[in-house]
């Protein structure tokens, strides 16, 4: 391996968070996070006013890309690609949240990401998160394409 391969591959490394490092995301949940403020496309769709499970997640995201913020370089960002979530207890409105984000490792080039939420109770979900670095313009760029190429 040459000099340059070894200054290449050291500079990946530095583009990943260290192994069991944490980061938290915390809100108060306002009558929007609730599943009873999810539009209804029907008569039938009802849903319970306590915290709704896309809500969780978006907060669990925002703890992992809190993570990965550090790595980015300018015009990247990070977008999540996979959630492997149980949402185990209702949170009523005007409690707090918080999410936790434990960084696993890479599964190829994605990150691998331990969640959780919980709230005064204590635990209301649990789960696998994984996270890729994009370049903000491409990403935007290949979005416009997928719209503009549908007849």
């Amino acid at each position: 391996m040459d000099k340059r391969a070894i200054t290449q591959f050291r500079a990946e490394n530095m583009k990943e968070p260290i192994i069991d490092s944490t980061a938290t995301a915390t809100m108060l949940v306002a009558a929007e996070d609730l599943a009873s403020a999810l539009p209804q496309l029907d008569t039938e769709d009802a849903f319970p006013a306590v915290l709704a499970t896309a809500r969780m997640v978006a907060l669990m995201e925002i703890a992992s890309a809190r993570l990965l913020h550090p790595c980015l370089s300018e015009g990247e960002m990070s977008v999540g690609v996979n959630v492997e979530i149980s949402h185990s207890a209702p949170t009523p409105e005007g409690s707090n949240v918080t999410a936790t984000a434990r960084y696993l490792g890479r599964d190829g080039k994605l990150f691998v990401f331990e969640v959780s939420a919980a709230d005064p109770g204590g635990e209301v979900g649990r789960g696998r998160h994984k996270r890729a670095i994009v370049s903000a313009e491409r990403l935007q760029n290949s979005a416009l394409r997928r719209v503009s190429s549908v007849p």
